[in-house]
């Protein structure tokens, strides 16, 4: 079983490829399987989120490339830019992992939330894409782990610490 404990440089030339979904790709602990079916174990510092075209190193010198792999996800267009910053605001606001592009919200597939952005006058469609969220202005993940003025019974009373996903 190949470990893999280290990132390497983004330079170095892969021999291997390993392709996780995003919510798997927030994981530092993990067993899993290379794209030649070869096991592998990835231990990683915690906190690690690892990006599509990241290069790791495996303890036998072996490069492996990061492929985001295809994931089902809800696509919200329109060419409308405040439209656009009016669904990221209330997808934000509920905490939701954001790939934006030009007129193009991404976002892992939701029924609910894609009631939500069509409520707000957006198509949105589902597709089946690689998921690479925007980092935050606060880390280089696309979750967070930081305080915020709300509670689990949304009176705002204290600061909750949390983890979207799992680290």
């Amino acid at each position: 079983m190949l470990i893999i404990d280290s990132k390497a440089p983004a330079d170095a030339h892969p021999t291997e490829e390993l392709r996780l979904p995003f919510e798997t790709r927030c994981r530092s602990r993990l067993r899993t399987h290379l794209a030649s079916g070869e096991a592998c174990e990835l231990l990683l510092d915690r906190g690690t989120v690892m990006r599509h075209g990241e290069r790791l190193l495996g303890r036998d010198g072996r490069i492996v490339a990061v492929v985001a792999d295809d994931e089902d996800l809800l696509e919200a267009r329109t060419a409308d830019p405040l439209l656009l910053a009016k669904a990221a605001y209330h997808l934000g606001n509920r905490h939701v992992a954001l790939a934006i592009a030009p007129g193009v919200l991404r976002f892992a597939h939701d029924h609910v939330l894609g009631d939500m952005v069509r409520g707000l006058g957006l198509e949105v469609v589902h597709v089946q894409a690689p998921f690479e969220p925007e980092s935050g202005a606060y880390g280089a993940h696309g979750g967070h782990a930081h305080p915020h003025g709300h509670s689990a019974d949304g009176e705002g009373r204290g600061p909750r610490i949390h983890d979207h996903y799992g680290n």
